[in-house]
């Protein structure tokens, strides 16, 4: 990143994180909860709980869709998985309640991922982004995610089977067709040396891997499965469920997990935050495949927050990271 993006970067994480109004953070970060009452064998309630993204209560557009400020030079902006994740918390309220306040605001971001779904330059349907992300390097507007994907995904075959309209299953078929086509030439998919299937959170060269994207995405894929029995998706997962089998323990620094792989000589460790969504993710992954595997990490990483010295052993490494390569 160029010293003129550094200074426009910390200005607007300084302005986020202190300053006395909403920001962006204000949606992303409530403490990650399994939802006890998601099915794993048809489509039901979404397997985390978003009722606290659900009464977001920062901006909102003149049609309700909420609005994530960013500060700085990005400003206030649409993000579709911001969108997605209101939908699919208001979705699992509406089922609970009834309550049709609920059911107008997750047809409504349904809706807006209808709408806005757009083909990208290679002519792969894809929810952008419209405005530039500070990452090791500048995601460059419009960028798209695997993460959008998934989760766009997730909540359209919910709305469909609620309301039976054509418009969002026709939306979720083509989205799904992401993770059908490589990186390279305009998916989301990555196939890596040893033919591990990967979803990428964000197109970068070399990948970097991000967990907590990777796991959402996957979990668009297993919906799309319940809802249509699609054999591709059922294949799409199964492969995915084998790649963070085979790569899980990568993540594991022996105090903390690992935000990605970042290949950086500092490793990216994850945020208090997302340690926690790592460890929810995982037991949600035992959940839905029986594996082993994901519940003795998730146990491991719950211990590890525990420990006062792992916690600032990783705030430390989380802050050289970010002073090191932002």
């Amino acid at each position: 990143m160029s010293l003129s993006g550094r200074l426009h970067y910390y200005e607007r994480i300084f302005s986020a994180y202190l300053g006395s109004g909403k920001s962006q953070l204000t949606f992303w970060h409530g403490a990650p909860r399994l939802n006890e009452q998601a099915t794993i064998d048809r489509l039901g309630e979404y397997y985390m709980e978003f009722f606290e993204k659900a009464n977001f209560a920062g901006d909102h557009d003149p049609d309700g869709i909420p609005m994530l400020n960013y500060h700085g030079r990005i400003g206030l902006q649409y993000n579709p998985i911001a969108i997605a994740q209101w939908g699919l918390g208001n979705h699992d309220l509406f089922r609970r309640t009834g309550n049709s306040e609920n059911r107008r605001k997750f047809t409504a971001a349904s809706d807006w991922l209808c709408d806005h779904l757009e083909q990208n330059s290679s002519g792969v349907w894809v929810w952008n982004h419209h405005f530039d992300w500070e990452y090791k390097s500048t995601l460059k507007s419009p960028w798209y995610s695997g993460l959008a994907q998934g989760q766009g995904i997730s909540l359209l075959v919910r709305t469909h089977a609620q309301t039976g309209d054509q418009r969002y299953r026709e939306a979720a078929d083509r989205a799904f067709a992401s993770f059908l086509v490589p990186t390279e030439n305009g998916g989301v998919a990555f196939i890596d040396a040893a033919g591990n299937f990967w979803i990428e959170e964000y197109i970068v060269s070399p990948p970097t891997h991000i967990l907590n994207g990777f796991i959402w995405a996957v979990w668009g894929l297993y919906d799309y499965f319940l809802a249509n029995g699609d054999n591709m998706a059922r294949d799409l997962f199964a492969r995915s469920v084998q790649t963070l089998l085979a790569n899980l323990e990568r993540y594991d620094l022996g105090f903390w997990s690992l935000y990605e792989q970042s290949g950086t000589y500092l490793p990216m460790v994850a945020s208090r935050f997302y340690h926690e969504l790592h460890i929810v993710q995982l037991q949600m992954m035992f959940r839905l495949t029986g594996e082993q595997l994901f519940s003795q990490v998730a146990d491991r990483w719950r211990q590890y927050t525990l420990s006062p010295v792992n916690r600032t052993r990783a705030l430390l490494y989380k802050s050289a990271f970010k002073l090191g390569y932002y």
